[in-house]
């Protein structure tokens, strides 16, 4: 089985091309900037890599990536690998790796993508809900007659 399910940033805006012919069919490629969970560093500091990942969508899924998808924006992939090759101008045979993208969707709000495209995310000062430590939630003495249920 070939299945790939990703997390990321978009490094750039995607780039749209559009396939020659009687039905022309719009192509996407856009990159992911996928964090790593562990260091290169077997450990030794705790700093977070990514892996840089090509991506290609068709069809619908290539137009609603021109319509919405930017440079920083966090969206969930998935699809599957798919190599490739070919010969550059010196002659040289070049081996390419992309994800095909079969879904994709949006792995944020737009209000917080936004604030995250600086590559800072928002601090939240808000209380936990489950601050008594037990899982649930503190309801304050008195309002036993608000609650929609008895």
């Amino acid at each position: 089985m070939n299945k790939v399910i990703l997390m990321g940033r978009l490094t750039r805006d995607p780039e749209i091309r559009y396939s020659q012919g009687e039905q022309a069919t719009a192509v996407a490629r856009y990159t992911l900037a996928v964090d790593r969970r562990f260091s290169r560093n077997n450990g030794s500091d705790n700093q977070q890599t990514a892996d840089f990942i090509g991506c290609v969508a068709f069809g619908r899924s290539a137009e609603f990536a021109e319509k919405y998808f930017r440079k920083g924006l966090k969206i969930v992939v998935t699809g599957r690998i798919q190599t490739g090759s070919y010969t550059n101008r010196d002659g040289q045979k070049v081996y390419t790796t992309d994800v095909v993208v079969e879904d994709q969707e949006f792995a944020e709000s737009k209000n917080t993508s936004s604030q995250n495209i600086d590559g800072f995310a928002p601090v939240d000062n808000r209380p936990s809900p489950s601050a008594a430590g037990d899982g649930f939630m503190n309801i304050p003495d008195g309002i036993d007659e608000e609650l929609p249920f008895s």
